[in-house]
């Protein structure tokens, strides 16, 4: 169900909705803006992931201003595409109507996999890794979405 300027509506979805979700949609309207409308949600949202906000303020891209939300906040009737980019969401990845399609595509957790860093500087190298990741990922959407016949 494409939005108002026909583009397909694209979700994000991780848990907590703080930090690959986030990135996620950060790309998608970075790089994508006049062919997708993204948004990202959480199956059970948390806060803004700091980090996170960082190592994507360091690719030129701010999502500072960006919250944390829950499934709804996306208008769950519009979406056309969900991404899910964790084992949680995917697992527990909710029924959407009508023709919704949904994909997974696993990222690895930056806060998990640093939460025995040291210090910011031992930490950042995993959120550039991953952000960097979702990045190529997000580049190859338009693609993915004329795969599912959602995009021309």
């Amino acid at each position: 169900m494409a939005d108002q300027r026909g583009r397909p509506r694209v979700l994000f979805l991780c848990t907590g909705n703080s930090c690959r979700s986030q990135m996620a949609e950060g790309w998608a309207r970075s790089l994508l803006d006049s062919d997708i409308d993204a948004c990202s949600a959480g199956v059970d949202p948390n806060k803004l992931n700091t980090l996170a906000v960082k190592v994507m303020d360091e690719a030129g891209i701010d999502i500072s201003a960006h919250e944390s939300k829950a499934i709804d906040a996306c208008e769950p009737d519009t979406i056309d595409l969900v991404v899910t980019v964790c084992g949680h969401a995917d697992e527990t990845c909710p029924t959407f109507p009508g023709k919704t399609t949904i994909v997974h595509r696993p990222f690895d957790d930056p806060p998990k996999l640093a939460a025995d860093a040291k210090s910011e500087d031992e930490a950042l190298p995993i959120y550039r890794r991953v952000r960097d990741e979702i990045k190529s990922f997000v580049e190859g959407l338009p693609a993915l979405l004329r795969e599912h016949g959602l995009q021309q």
